[in-house]
């Protein structure tokens, strides 16, 4: 018999040999779960970025509706100090 096979029938042998894969899963478990919040955590930066690009947008749109239509308009509303 090899080696493998005398460790395979201990039963001590067995019993670490069970804990270090227990061990060696719940480590990659661990390691998974903080990749996945690390994702989270990106996906949740790019959600507040296009958050505050969409308000940027948006008040930039607002403005435009706001505009004087004309040069006439334009000059009228620096007349009236409104600009």
């Amino acid at each position: 018999m090899g080696w493998i096979a005398t460790i395979l029938v201990s039963r001590p042998a067995r019993r670490v040999l069970t804990l270090i894969l227990a061990a060696f899963t719940i480590a990659l478990f661990l390691l998974n779960l903080r990749r996945a919040g690390e994702r989270a955590g990106r996906l949740a930066e790019r959600l507040s970025t296009l958050d505050n690009i969409h308000e940027i947008q948006r008040q930039m749109l607002d403005a435009a509706s706001r505009r004087p239509a004309d040069r006439d308009a334009l000059a009228q509303r620096l007349r009236d100090g409104r600009f």
